[in-house]
């Protein structure tokens, strides 16, 4: 019986240590055209997941402050990143702005704004909008307050890392315990 309730905790416990891999724009990458504060609506961040931008000669990712973030200034910024395929882990919470320094981008709405929690809490995570931004052209008005809805069911091209590798872990362990006690 102990070995059972063992196996129940262990399993229980399991899926809060999973990391959660985003791919920043979901099939479309990393590039000019989408809009990013769309596709960061319903999704939660937390410490130990990652970002994976994908993106094209011409682009590349800067980490900025919240100023530089709202006046797209490229000249200050914290981490740059090239080569094509940029994987950052978010480790630790709060604010955290991108953009992309090539010349006339960020202006164009090519610029990640995310709130990052810590592994304890759940909550949403959409950071609030930077003044004075506007709604992408192309992009339907939303309801008054200018925020779009979450879409419906799952996080996009978010992917569980090591969901299979540590269910089937958790099982093993837990035929083991049941055959031992």
């Amino acid at each position: 019986m102990a070995a059972v309730a063992a196996f129940l905790i262990l399993l229980l416990a399991t899926p809060a240590a999973y990391a959660v891999d985003y791919t920043v724009g979901d099939s479309s990458g990393w590039t000019t055209g989408e809009d990013y504060s769309t596709w960061v609506q319903g999704k939660t961040f937390t410490v130990g997941d990652t970002l994976l931008f994908t993106y094209g000669g011409t682009h590349s990712v800067d980490e900025v402050s919240k100023s530089d973030y709202d006046n797209c200034n490229t000249g200050n910024s914290i981490k740059s990143y090239n080569g094509g395929d940029t994987k950052i882990t978010l480790s630790s919470p709060g604010a955290m702005y991108f953009i992309c320094p090539t010349f006339g981008h960020c202006g164009q709405g090519m610029k990640l704004a995310i709130n990052v929690v810590a592994s304890s809490d759940n909550s949403p995570t959409t950071p609030s909008p930077p003044s004075g931004s506007t709604t992408p052209s192309g992009t339907p008005p939303t309801g008054s307050s200018g925020t779009p809805s979450p879409p419906s069911g799952g996080n996009g091209a978010a992917s569980i890392g090591n969901n299979g590798l540590m269910l089937g872990f958790s099982l093993v362990l837990g035929a083991i315990l049941a055959i031992i006690s």
